[in-house]
Protein backbone atom coordinates (compact mmCIF):
# COMPACT_ATOMS: atom_id res chain seq x y z
CA UNK A 1 0.00 0.00 0.00
CA UNK A 2 1.65 3.47 -0.81
CA UNK A 3 1.79 6.18 1.47
CA UNK A 4 -1.11 8.28 -0.20
CA UNK A 5 -3.18 4.88 -0.17
CA UNK A 6 -2.46 4.70 3.50
CA UNK A 7 -3.23 8.48 4.68
CA UNK A 8 -6.88 8.06 2.41
CA UNK A 9 -7.12 4.87 4.66
CA UNK A 10 -6.63 6.69 7.66
CA UNK A 11 -8.42 9.67 6.78
CA UNK A 12 -11.26 7.35 6.15
CA UNK A 13 -10.85 5.53 9.44
CA UNK A 14 -11.53 9.07 11.48
CA UNK A 15 -14.19 10.48 9.62
CA UNK A 16 -15.99 7.23 10.14
CA UNK A 17 -15.10 7.27 13.59
CA UNK A 18 -15.61 10.40 14.02
CA UNK A 19 -18.92 10.09 12.67
CA UNK A 20 -20.22 6.93 15.03
CA UNK A 21 -18.85 8.47 18.27
CA UNK A 22 -21.01 11.86 17.38
CA UNK A 23 -24.11 9.78 16.66
CA UNK A 24 -23.37 8.01 19.82
CA UNK A 25 -23.12 11.50 21.49
CA UNK A 26 -26.12 13.55 20.27
CA UNK A 27 -28.53 10.53 20.89
CA UNK A 28 -29.83 11.58 24.04
CA UNK A 29 -31.43 14.00 21.70
CA UNK A 30 -32.98 11.60 20.32
CA UNK A 31 -34.42 9.87 23.03
CA UNK A 32 -35.21 13.30 24.78
CA UNK A 33 -37.64 13.89 21.45
CA UNK A 34 -39.45 9.94 22.22
CA UNK A 35 -39.47 10.82 26.05
CA UNK A 36 -43.21 10.81 25.87
CA UNK A 37 -42.74 6.82 25.26
CA UNK A 38 -41.91 4.83 28.42
CA UNK A 39 -38.21 4.09 28.65
CA UNK A 40 -39.47 -0.15 28.31
CA UNK A 41 -41.46 0.55 25.00
CA UNK A 42 -38.81 2.63 23.66
CA UNK A 43 -36.10 -0.10 24.05
CA UNK A 44 -38.81 -2.58 22.46
CA UNK A 45 -39.33 -0.55 19.09
CA UNK A 46 -35.19 -0.42 19.34
CA UNK A 47 -34.72 -4.06 19.69
CA UNK A 48 -37.49 -4.77 16.81
CA UNK A 49 -36.13 -1.99 14.38
CA UNK A 50 -32.60 -2.72 15.22
CA UNK A 51 -33.14 -6.76 13.94
CA UNK A 52 -35.58 -5.75 10.73
CA UNK A 53 -32.67 -3.00 9.76
CA UNK A 54 -29.77 -5.14 10.54
CA UNK A 55 -31.60 -7.99 8.69
CA UNK A 56 -31.82 -5.91 5.97
CA UNK A 57 -28.36 -4.51 5.99
CA UNK A 58 -26.97 -7.88 5.90
CA UNK A 59 -29.27 -8.82 2.59
CA UNK A 60 -27.90 -6.16 0.62
CA UNK A 61 -24.09 -6.16 2.40
CA UNK A 62 -22.45 -9.15 3.27
CA UNK A 63 -25.33 -12.04 3.10
CA UNK A 64 -25.95 -14.51 5.91
CA UNK A 65 -23.07 -16.83 5.61
CA UNK A 66 -21.33 -15.44 8.98
CA UNK A 67 -25.08 -16.72 10.51
CA UNK A 68 -24.52 -20.35 9.48
CA UNK A 69 -21.04 -20.90 11.61
CA UNK A 70 -23.90 -20.19 14.67
CA UNK A 71 -25.87 -23.19 13.68
CA UNK A 72 -24.67 -26.47 16.21
CA UNK A 73 -23.26 -23.81 18.48
CA UNK A 74 -25.08 -24.33 21.95
CA UNK A 75 -22.56 -22.70 23.85
CA UNK A 76 -21.83 -19.61 21.66
CA UNK A 77 -25.62 -19.24 21.36
CA UNK A 78 -25.86 -18.94 25.50
CA UNK A 79 -23.42 -16.85 24.95
CA UNK A 80 -24.76 -14.58 22.79
CA UNK A 81 -28.13 -14.57 24.57
CA UNK A 82 -26.18 -13.61 27.78
CA UNK A 83 -24.78 -10.61 26.01
CA UNK A 84 -28.36 -9.36 24.79
CA UNK A 85 -29.29 -8.79 28.37
CA UNK A 86 -26.72 -7.32 29.09
CA UNK A 87 -27.04 -5.23 26.19
CA UNK A 88 -30.94 -4.66 26.53
CA UNK A 89 -30.63 -3.83 30.46
CA UNK A 90 -28.22 -1.38 29.13
CA UNK A 91 -30.01 0.34 26.64
CA UNK A 92 -33.00 0.35 29.26
CA UNK A 93 -30.71 2.35 32.39
CA UNK A 94 -29.25 4.79 29.57
CA UNK A 95 -33.01 5.58 28.42
CA UNK A 96 -34.36 6.16 31.21
CA UNK A 97 -31.61 8.40 32.70
CA UNK A 98 -32.27 10.50 29.42
CA UNK A 99 -35.79 10.54 30.78
CA UNK A 100 -34.66 11.23 34.34
CA UNK A 101 -32.46 13.83 33.98
CA UNK A 102 -29.88 12.01 34.67
CA UNK A 103 -27.40 12.14 31.64
CA UNK A 104 -24.64 13.70 33.58
CA UNK A 105 -24.48 10.40 35.79
CA UNK A 106 -24.69 7.92 32.56
CA UNK A 107 -22.27 9.92 30.64
CA UNK A 108 -19.87 9.36 34.32
CA UNK A 109 -20.56 5.72 33.81
CA UNK A 110 -19.43 5.96 30.21
CA UNK A 111 -16.04 8.04 31.08
CA UNK A 112 -15.29 5.33 33.57
CA UNK A 113 -15.82 2.31 31.46
CA UNK A 114 -12.42 1.93 29.88
CA UNK A 115 -10.80 1.81 33.23
CA UNK A 116 -13.83 -0.65 34.29
CA UNK A 117 -12.61 -2.64 31.37
CA UNK A 118 -8.83 -2.46 32.44
CA UNK A 119 -9.86 -4.04 35.60
CA UNK A 120 -12.26 -6.88 34.00
CA UNK A 121 -9.26 -7.65 32.33
CA UNK A 122 -7.31 -8.12 35.67
CA UNK A 123 -9.77 -10.32 37.34
CA UNK A 124 -11.25 -12.26 34.63
CA UNK A 125 -8.06 -12.74 32.19
CA UNK A 126 -5.12 -12.05 34.63
CA UNK A 127 -3.77 -9.69 32.58
CA UNK A 128 -1.04 -7.69 34.39
CA UNK A 129 -2.38 -3.68 35.26
CA UNK A 130 1.02 -1.53 34.41
CA UNK A 131 1.60 1.09 37.10
CA UNK A 132 0.25 4.43 35.18
CA UNK A 133 -2.95 1.68 34.96
CA UNK A 134 -3.25 0.90 38.31
CA UNK A 135 -3.14 4.82 39.15
CA UNK A 136 -5.57 5.26 37.07
CA UNK A 137 -8.02 3.00 38.11
CA UNK A 138 -7.51 4.01 41.66
CA UNK A 139 -7.86 8.10 40.66
CA UNK A 140 -11.77 6.57 39.02
CA UNK A 141 -11.96 5.03 41.96
CA UNK A 142 -11.43 7.89 44.66
CA UNK A 143 -14.08 9.81 42.03
CA UNK A 144 -16.90 7.34 42.68
CA UNK A 145 -16.02 6.70 46.32
CA UNK A 146 -16.00 10.74 46.39
CA UNK A 147 -20.10 10.93 44.94
CA UNK A 148 -21.01 7.93 47.18
CA UNK A 149 -19.34 10.85 49.97
CA UNK A 150 -21.28 13.74 48.39
CA UNK A 151 -24.34 11.72 47.96
CA UNK A 152 -24.44 9.52 50.53
CA UNK A 153 -24.94 6.38 47.83
CA UNK A 154 -23.56 5.17 44.83
CA UNK A 155 -24.10 6.57 41.71
CA UNK A 156 -25.50 3.22 40.30
CA UNK A 157 -26.25 4.53 37.02
CA UNK A 158 -22.78 5.44 36.25
CA UNK A 159 -21.77 1.59 37.59
CA UNK A 160 -24.61 -0.10 36.04
CA UNK A 161 -23.78 1.31 32.63
CA UNK A 162 -19.59 1.04 33.28
CA UNK A 163 -20.30 -2.23 34.51
CA UNK A 164 -22.91 -3.83 31.40
CA UNK A 165 -20.82 -2.54 28.60
CA UNK A 166 -17.42 -3.69 30.42
CA UNK A 167 -18.57 -7.24 30.97
CA UNK A 168 -20.34 -7.14 27.19
CA UNK A 169 -16.44 -5.94 25.55
CA UNK A 170 -15.20 -8.99 28.31
CA UNK A 171 -17.65 -11.42 26.87
CA UNK A 172 -17.89 -10.66 23.06
CA UNK A 173 -14.26 -10.51 23.22
CA UNK A 174 -14.91 -14.50 23.36
CA UNK A 175 -17.41 -14.89 21.02
CA UNK A 176 -16.04 -15.81 17.52
CA UNK A 177 -18.84 -13.11 15.45
CA UNK A 178 -18.54 -10.10 13.73
CA UNK A 179 -19.92 -7.06 15.19
CA UNK A 180 -22.77 -6.86 12.73
CA UNK A 181 -23.92 -10.42 12.75
CA UNK A 182 -23.34 -10.80 16.78
CA UNK A 183 -25.64 -7.66 17.09
CA UNK A 184 -28.18 -8.98 14.54
CA UNK A 185 -28.05 -12.75 16.54
CA UNK A 186 -28.47 -10.56 19.60
CA UNK A 187 -31.42 -8.94 18.68
CA UNK A 188 -32.98 -11.95 17.13
CA UNK A 189 -32.93 -13.02 20.58
CA UNK A 190 -34.79 -10.60 22.63
CA UNK A 191 -37.28 -9.70 19.84
CA UNK A 192 -39.82 -11.83 20.95
CA UNK A 193 -39.74 -10.96 24.20
CA UNK A 194 -40.03 -7.09 23.19
CA UNK A 195 -42.82 -7.88 20.11
CA UNK A 196 -44.73 -9.51 23.28
CA UNK A 197 -44.35 -6.84 25.49
CA UNK A 198 -45.51 -4.52 22.99
CA UNK A 199 -48.76 -7.08 21.99
CA UNK A 200 -49.46 -6.60 25.66
CA UNK A 201 -49.54 -3.22 25.86
CA UNK A 202 -51.48 -2.93 22.45
CA UNK A 203 -54.15 -5.10 24.35
CA UNK A 204 -54.49 -3.05 27.77
CA UNK A 205 -54.75 -0.06 24.93
CA UNK A 206 -51.44 1.49 26.18
CA UNK A 207 -48.88 1.42 23.55
CA UNK A 208 -47.65 4.71 22.30
CA UNK A 209 -47.20 3.79 18.91
CA UNK A 210 -49.70 4.12 15.82
CA UNK A 211 -51.26 7.24 17.73
CA UNK A 212 -50.75 9.26 14.79
CA UNK A 213 -48.36 11.29 16.71
CA UNK A 214 -44.79 12.14 16.12
CA UNK A 215 -43.26 9.03 17.96
CA UNK A 216 -44.77 6.94 15.10
CA UNK A 217 -42.22 8.21 12.81
CA UNK A 218 -39.04 8.72 14.86
CA UNK A 219 -39.83 5.14 16.82
CA UNK A 220 -38.33 3.29 13.45
CA UNK A 221 -35.47 5.47 13.59
CA UNK A 222 -33.90 3.30 16.68
CA UNK A 223 -33.21 0.98 14.41
CA UNK A 224 -31.29 3.13 12.02
CA UNK A 225 -29.93 4.92 15.20
CA UNK A 226 -28.37 1.82 16.93
CA UNK A 227 -26.60 0.26 13.22
CA UNK A 228 -25.60 2.88 11.43
CA UNK A 229 -22.79 4.07 14.04
CA UNK A 230 -21.81 0.40 14.89
CA UNK A 231 -21.19 0.04 11.15
CA UNK A 232 -19.51 3.68 10.91
CA UNK A 233 -17.20 2.14 13.93
CA UNK A 234 -16.51 -0.93 12.62
CA UNK A 235 -14.47 0.87 9.60
CA UNK A 236 -12.80 3.56 12.07
CA UNK A 237 -11.62 0.20 14.18
CA UNK A 238 -10.49 -1.56 11.26
CA UNK A 239 -8.36 1.37 9.61
CA UNK A 240 -6.90 3.29 12.59
CA UNK A 241 -4.41 2.36 15.18
CA UNK A 242 -5.91 1.43 19.11
CA UNK A 243 -4.50 4.72 20.61
CA UNK A 244 -6.16 6.39 18.27
CA UNK A 245 -9.60 4.58 18.80
CA UNK A 246 -8.71 5.29 22.60
CA UNK A 247 -9.01 9.07 22.24
CA UNK A 248 -12.09 9.51 19.97
CA UNK A 249 -14.15 7.22 22.23
CA UNK A 250 -14.34 10.10 24.38
CA UNK A 251 -16.53 11.92 22.48
CA UNK A 252 -19.37 10.38 22.98
CA UNK A 253 -19.47 10.46 26.59
CA UNK A 254 -18.16 14.09 26.33
CA UNK A 255 -21.02 15.17 24.40
CA UNK A 256 -23.33 13.40 26.50
CA UNK A 257 -22.10 15.53 29.67
CA UNK A 258 -22.56 18.66 27.43
CA UNK A 259 -26.09 17.96 26.72
CA UNK A 260 -26.91 17.26 30.09
CA UNK A 261 -25.56 20.90 31.40
CA UNK A 262 -25.87 23.22 28.74
CA UNK A 263 -28.96 21.96 26.88
CA UNK A 264 -31.07 19.62 29.03
CA UNK A 265 -29.96 22.28 32.08
CA UNK A 266 -29.44 19.73 34.77
CA UNK A 267 -27.56 20.73 37.21
CA UNK A 268 -23.88 20.43 37.76
CA UNK A 269 -22.39 21.85 41.21
CA UNK A 270 -18.48 21.80 42.36
CA UNK A 271 -19.15 18.36 44.42
CA UNK A 272 -19.91 16.92 40.84
CA UNK A 273 -16.99 18.99 39.33
CA UNK A 274 -14.61 17.02 42.11
CA UNK A 275 -15.51 13.83 41.37
CA UNK A 276 -15.12 13.84 37.51
CA UNK A 277 -11.75 15.66 37.75
CA UNK A 278 -10.49 12.43 39.49
CA UNK A 279 -12.23 10.73 36.93
CA UNK A 280 -10.93 13.19 34.18
CA UNK A 281 -7.36 12.68 35.34
CA UNK A 282 -7.49 9.16 35.47
CA UNK A 283 -8.58 8.62 32.15
CA UNK A 284 -5.41 11.37 31.42
CA UNK A 285 -2.95 8.72 32.97
CA UNK A 286 -5.05 5.49 31.00
CA UNK A 287 -4.76 7.26 27.62
CA UNK A 288 -1.17 9.00 28.33
CA UNK A 289 -0.09 4.98 28.98
CA UNK A 290 -1.88 3.86 26.40
CA UNK A 291 -0.22 6.12 23.60
CA UNK A 292 3.15 4.97 25.45
CA UNK A 293 2.73 1.47 24.65
CA UNK A 294 0.74 1.04 21.81
CA UNK A 295 2.65 -0.21 19.04
CA UNK A 296 1.61 0.72 15.08
CA UNK A 297 1.29 -3.28 14.37
CA UNK A 298 -1.18 -3.61 17.32
CA UNK A 299 -4.45 -5.06 16.20
CA UNK A 300 -6.88 -2.39 16.83
CA UNK A 301 -10.13 -2.93 19.55
CA UNK A 302 -13.00 -3.96 17.43
CA UNK A 303 -15.73 -4.77 20.23
CA UNK A 304 -18.47 -2.55 19.25
CA UNK A 305 -20.32 0.07 21.58
CA UNK A 306 -23.71 -0.39 22.63
CA UNK A 307 -25.44 2.65 23.08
Amino acid sequence: MTPAQTADRQRTGVLAALAAFTTWGLAPIYFKAVGSVPPVEVVAHRVLWSALFLAALLALWRGFDGLARLRGQPRLMGLLAFTALLTGSNWLVFVWAISAGRLVEAALGYFINPLVSVLLGRIFLGERLRPLQKLAVGLAAAGVLWRVVQVGSPPWIALFLALTFGFYGLLRKRAPVDAVSGLFVETLITAPLALGYLAWLGAHGTLAFGRGASTDWLLPLAGVLTAVPLMLFAVGTQRLPLATVGFLQYIAPTLNFLLAVLVFGEPFDGGQLIGFALIWAALALYSADMLRRTAPADEPDRQPRIR
